[in-house]
């Protein structure tokens, strides 16, 4: 179909020689003032604008951008269509395997199987597979990659089917580095040269911090694995054109601040002014003082802060990054002249108009923390420990147990804030460790990691953490013994410049030796802690904490017996490392001694800004980036000797508890049927508000005494090779099994329980909530869920959707969703309703025992649908916003849409 080019945006970019087709947004200027657009909405506007076929992208698509109201609420639906696709393994797994599944359906519906394939590059990343088994030795590493290797050799076979059965599909392979630090480093474009079209590089990802890369003024975010399906076989997204916020940043950080500091700060900010479905877009003079590595973390954590992306723009940074990464002087020169030739070069003193403009002065950040539980709680260094204390009541540690008390006037310190801290009666517990009688106590720090995108890709804070840490050994300075550290760095480009700066050393002298190169401690692959501290946090009952530089520290997700989780930079999770506890105020308190007894604080051992840009500019230089990434896809012996399946389809093995071909294509008809009502159903889960994938989604270890342990017990799968959820994302029955399965998931429907327990009713058995749902569904009973505000908050995870699919679940009605959570769910058929304006469970006096029934969503294009719960009858909004959205609902969700559409062509 040629293009219909209506509003002439089509135009040439001469460069190098060559002439590459373009279309320009300014095209529109005389009709629409474009030029006060913000710089992600010009990239959606040229996306529209290159993609119009007059049918899947109107010429009201580019309209819906151009003539954008920076203060309406976003009504406008437009097609938008991602120049690629990034996946980890974790989430790239089940992807692969219903791109597989999908074959097997078009070949069994009589289809052409090769029709099943990506049309756009789709690049894997080996990442979340890794876990901190060994830590704190010269082989640990050896040992973590052999481990890893062992688990997840069947699924790393089946990834490398997947490189030769799909084209446009590559895999990086494992011990390379974590996903969005290799695609800021290696595989992102900036400006896409294809076809002799030269055009905005946009990506989609099955993981929410592929918004990272917003610090290379490449757009991106994460969506679901299903949606990342979708977008591999052609399939336009369907989005609203979004409300944008501003971020101006003005002045420069402080002595002492970090970026991870920084990124925290904006994180508390931004929940609080609620960015939540938004763009947010940073500009001013403050963006000339931040690294690319800084625009980068503050890119990544765009999640934590409830954004779609967290974007900046292309300037002379974004150059010399790319530079300096080893991209070619063809490709600099190509994102120069494009990003000026069509308005997404960056001019500070240029004014976009925003919905919203929110301003930081740069100089007021201060070094901080995040905890205990989420990352938008930012703490002042200083009131660290104060906070902690503060926090002991909401771990069940009150005054009336004899656990804590108010501090004596002797034990405060030079803070001479009040505080709390153990009684006399409470002694903690002791363990011996390396030969030596230790105690810990309530606020123990038992794992201390530098690991994570957020922080690993930043150059000053790891330079920063190895220098505290040499520091530190000059001064004979060790780790508590009890604290598991750990570094998983986000690439081998920082093992190279930490080896080249002599920094390597002393980061071993205090047990910080790498693990591996994947995202570790912040997914929750922290391994096992020591058994001497497993059995002294868990006899004490202890309330045991973890530092780690990551962007996630919900409940349970690092560890299991670990009940606090805080967010730190690099050097101060080495800070930690020394004191060995989080009841303490490391601003003013030693971190240890050294060997003649004299008090070292931190303020002796932190870098200065000096001495981190000089050891920086003298230990990281471009040939690294070249040589790391030069033959980066062949991966090491292991990988290469793997023994690779053939075919265009796959052959599935019965016998595998890893890879199994999933249910959702069984039975289906060509032809799609209508939205149906809900009638006669029952709750299987009600929880309150905050409720995250980590609590829906399997993750973590697999317990044997649970659904899932079950299944692979009875598969003959013994118990020390059950691997984690993550790695079996592949096998639907396994994670069936796992969903609502967390041991923080707290369900209403049985008071005082936590983890996989519900009410099978109406007869009130208490059971697991897979038993329950199976019953349900031999019995033909359709489920819902009730659930409180940000519903599915935190990671983008598919299996959060995909699990109460096969559990029975048509609907959840909650006070509100994360944006990527609301469109799994009705990606895999299921409604998701929300209660109207003031209205909750508990206004309407819900129980969760009712029978429910949800009617009237067939009905054309009404939002709002009646629900009957035992004569209590409510109305709430169907929130299905686009006309797209009901189609996806009406066949049962997106992969039959688009495996009915490929059939039909």
């Amino acid at each position: 179909m040629a293009h219909p080019d209506s509003f002439g945006a089509r135009s040439t970019l001469s460069i190098g020689g060559r002439e590459l087709e373009i279309f320009r947004g300014d095209a529109l200027q005389t009709r629409y003032d474009v030029a006060r657009l913000p710089y992600t909405l010009r990239i959606l506007l040229e996306n529209v604008l290159r993609r119009e076929d007059g049918v899947t992208v109107t010429a009201r698509d580019v309209e819906a951008v151009a003539a954008w109201d920076a203060s309406a609420e976003p009504s406008q639906e437009i097609s938008y269509n991602p120049a690629r696709v990034l996946l980890q393994d974790f989430t790239g797994v089940p992807a692969v395997v219903d791109l597989a599944a999908m074959r097997a359906a078009m070949a069994d519906l009589g289809g052409d199987p090769q029709k099943i394939n990506p049309l756009i590059p789709v690049e894997l990343v080996i990442d979340h597979s890794v876990q901190v088994d060994d830590f704190a030795t010269r082989f640990s590493i050896e040992r973590n990659s052999a481990l890893e290797f062992s688990r997840n050799r069947e699924r790393y076979a089946f990834l490398r089917w997947g490189q030769g059965a799909f084209v446009n599909f590559k895999a990086v392979p494992p011990n390379t580095g974590i996903c969005h630090q290799v695609n800021l480093e290696f595989l992102a474009r900036v400006v896409e040269e294809r076809d002799g079209q030269a055009f905005p590089d946009t990506v989609v990802g099955t993981d929410s911090h592929t918004t990272m890369i917003n610090g290379l003024g490449v757009l991106g975010w994460g969506v679901g694995g299903i949606e990342a399906e979708a977008a591999m076989l052609g399939e336009a997204i369907s989005m609203l054109v979004p409300q944008v916020v501003g971020f101006r940043l003005h002045g420069a950080l402080p002595r002492g601040a970090t970026a991870t500091d920084l990124v925290l700060t904006v994180t508390q900010i931004l929940r609080q002014t609620g960015v939540v479905g938004k763009f947010v877009e940073y500009f001013g003079h403050g963006l000339a003082g931040l690294t690319l590595a800084d625009r980068a973390t503050l890119g990544n954590m765009s999640p934590e802060y409830g954004a779609t992306c967290g974007f900046f723009p292309v300037d002379d940074e974004t150059l010399r990054y790319l530079r300096l990464t080893g991209r070619s002087e063809e490709k600099v020169s190509l994102v120069e002249a494009y990003c000026k030739e069509t308005g997404l070069w960056h001019t500070p003193d240029e004014q976009s108009t925003y919905s919203q403009v929110v301003e930081l002065d740069l100089s007021t950040v201060e070094p901080s923390i995040a905890g205990p539980r989420r990352p938008q709680d930012r703490i002042p260094l200083h009131e660290a420990r104060n906070a902690f204390s503060a926090a002991l009541p909401s771990f069940g540690v009150t005054e009336g147990n004899g656990r804590v008390d108010e501090a004596s006037e002797e034990s405060m310190d030079a803070s001479d804030a009040p505080a709390l801290t153990a009684t006399a009666d409470h002694t903690g517990v002791e363990l011996t460790l390396d030969g030596e009688r230790v105690e810990i106590d309530h606020g123990v720090v038992v794992i201390a990691a530098i690991t994570s995108c957020t922080n690993t890709s930043n150059p000053a804070v790891m330079i920063g953490a190895g220098l505290l840490a040499k520091k530190a050994v000059e001064r004979r300075l060790t780790r508590k013994p009890w604290v598991k550290t750990s570094l998983a760095p986000g690439s081998k480009v920082v093992t190279e410049y930490y080896e080249k700066a002599g920094l390597t050393p002393y980061l071993e002298a205090l047990g910080f030796n790498t693990v591996g190169y994947g995202c570790t401690t912040c997914i929750g692959n922290s391994g096992p802690l020591p058994a001497e501290v497993s059995e002294a946090v868990t006899s004490g009952d202890l309330v045991a904490c973890a530092v780690l530089s990551g962007n996630r520290n919900f409940e349970a997700r690092i560890h299991p017996e670990v009940k606090a989780n805080y967010l730190a930079s690099p050097p101060l999770v080495v800070a930690y490392a020394l004191a060995g506890r989080m009841d303490i105020d490391i601003t003013t308190e030693p971190l240890g001694h050294d060997p003649d007894g004299a008090p070292v604080y931190l303020a002796d051992l932190w870098p200065s800004p000096d001495e981190v840009q000089e050891t920086i500019e003298a230990a990281i230089g471009r040939d690294m980036f070249l040589q790391t990434y030069a033959n980066v896809y062949e991966g090491e012996d292991a990988w290469r000797e793997l023994p690779v399946p053939t075919g265009e389809l796959f052959d599935w093995e019965d016998t595998s508890t890893y890879v199994r071909r999933p249910p959702y294509f069984d039975g289906m008809a060509e032809v799609a049927g209508t939205i149906e009502d809900v009638s006669g159903a029952r709750c299987l889960v009600s929880i309150g508000d905050s409720v995250t994938t980590d609590h829906i989604s399997p993750a973590g270890s697999i317990k044997l005494d649970s659904p899932a342990g079950d299944y692979l017990t009875g598969h003959g799968v013994e118990r020390g090779d059950f691997n984690s959820y993550g790695s079996r994302r592949g096998n639907h029955e396994v994670m069936v099994r796992g969903t609502f399965a967390n041991v923080r998931l707290r369900n209403q429907l049985v008071p005082g329980s936590e983890g996989t327990w519900t009410a099978h009713l109406p007869d009130g058995d208490e059971t697991t909530i897979f038993e329950a749902a199976q019953r349900y569904l031999a019995d033909g009973v359709p489920t819902i869920v009730l659930a409180g505000k940000e519903y599915g908050s935190g990671s983008s995870r598919d299996w959060a959707a995909k699990g109460p699919n096969l559990l029975g679940v048509r609907a959840v009605i909650a006070e509100s969703y994360e944006r990527i959570h609301r469109s799994n769910l009705l990606m895999m058929g299921i409604l998701p309703l929300q209660y109207l304006p003031g209205e909750n469970r508990a206004s309407l006096g819900l129980t969760g025992r009712e029978e429910f029934s949800v009617t009237g969503v067939e009905n054309g294009e009404a939002r709002v649908v009646t629900v009957r719960a035992d004569g209590v009858e409510f109305r709430a909004t169907l929130r299905l916003d686009t006309p797209r959205e009901r189609e996806y609902v009406r066949h049962g969700g997106i992969l039959p849409y688009v495996l009915r559409r490929l059939l039909a062509e």
